[in-house]
């Protein structure tokens, strides 16, 4: 099978619930039924970020595989690089089903997961067993437990675990569905995390992942802490818990965290924002709404280095990611730029 053939039989998934779908379509990769595309990148998408050199800016957030059983067929798709996770110290099952929801009128999901995944040791015990090289990036997604969690004893474990075997790591304080993660964001709790944490000793570099719903005035501190305690960069961002008016899906009242297309403008607001406070200080990787090479090329424009997709692939299929690549490439060459670098945060 062809990623373009993976991406036609995508629409027959949304015939059972989104948990299911999703469940199915990632035992699928993992067999590789989605196949892989050999085709290669524009040389104007190679990107240097985070002292690593990726073959293009297009990964696949954290999330779609949470226990890393997928990693490689992800990366023969075409990503530039693939963050798995989120992981846990402990396995945990998350919250009750149903905790998933489509909103395809709006191309958007609502999630309420709860950092559902296998724990660290599963988590580690398929990392090791990749191949490598690998042909891509691999980032590494580390969260808090829902119960007996101690973020500045469990953020510093779970790094100092993942560290050897991953490019990067990314601390999750943001998920709205753990209960009191998000207070993590706070300026002198998000300094005490860091400072266990102790980024510049790990050997890999390490970025924090931020919500959307920050208060404005919120993210100046936020950055100067990330910069104070050798962050190397910033995810922006999350999932929203806002809603916003325009929503038409019936599932648009459940409760979670809102990704897909509603959550572009606000994203790349932000990122926006945290690229002018940050003055190239931290590399900048935006998530959130993205589905097109155009709106790839907007976060880029608003400072990100680096793009991540998740309820676009979803919805999208595995051929959405060459695609993103071949627009993205015609877009820089339409207006003269030679590499993604060029392009990074002119609309800042």
């Amino acid at each position: 099978m062809t990623p373009a053939i993976a991406s036609a039989l995508t629409p027959a998934l949304r015939l059972l619930d989104a948990e299911t779908a999703h469940g199915l379509a990632l035992r699928g990769l993992a067999a590789g039924l989605a196949g892989a595309d050999a085709t290669p990148d524009a040389p104007s998408l190679a990107v240097r970020a985070l002292g690593l050199d990726f073959r293009n800016p297009i990964g696949l957030a954290a999330g779609f595989d949470k226990d890393a059983v997928a990693v490689l067929p992800l990366l023969r798709l075409g990503f530039g690089f693939v963050e798995a996770g989120t992981v846990t110290p402990r396995p945990q099952a998350g919250n009750p089903r149903p905790r998933l929801f489509r909103l395809t009128e709006d191309q958007a999901v609502i999630n309420r997961m709860g950092f559902n995944n296998g724990g660290l040791d599963a988590y580690l015990e398929r990392l090791r067993a990749l191949p490598r090289p690998l042909p891509g990036v691999l980032g590494a997604n580390v969260g808090v437990n829902k119960e007996g969690a101690d973020p500045e004893r469990d953020y510093p474990a779970l790094c100092r675990a993942v560290a050897p075997l991953a490019d990067y790591v990314t601390i999750n304080i943001s998920s709205p569905n753990t209960p009191g993660l998000r207070d993590l964001q706070g300026e002198a709790r998000l300094a005490s995390v860091l400072a266990a944490v102790a980024p510049p000793t790990l050997g890999k570099p390490v970025l924090v992942k931020l919500a959307p719903d920050l208060a404005d005035d919120a993210l100046g501190p936020l950055v100067e802490v990330c910069v104070a305690a050798g962050v190397a960069g910033l995810i922006i961002s999350n999932t929203t818990i806002a809603r916003p008016e325009t929503l038409r899906g019936a599932a648009k009242g459940e409760a979670g965290g809102l990704s897909g297309a509603p959550l572009f403008q606000r994203s790349t607001e932000v990122l926006r924002a945290v690229r002018r406070l940050s003055g190239g200080r931290l590399v900048l990787v935006g998530a959130g709404g993205v589905a097109s090479g155009e709106q790839a090329y907007a976060k880029i424009r608003a400072g990100a280095s680096l793009v991540q997709l998740y309820t676009g692939f979803a919805y999208g299929g595995p051929a959405l990611v060459g695609r993103i690549k071949r627009e993205l490439a015609g877009l820089l060459a339409r207006d003269g730029f030679a590499r993604v670098a060029d392009a990074v945060g002119v609309d800042a």
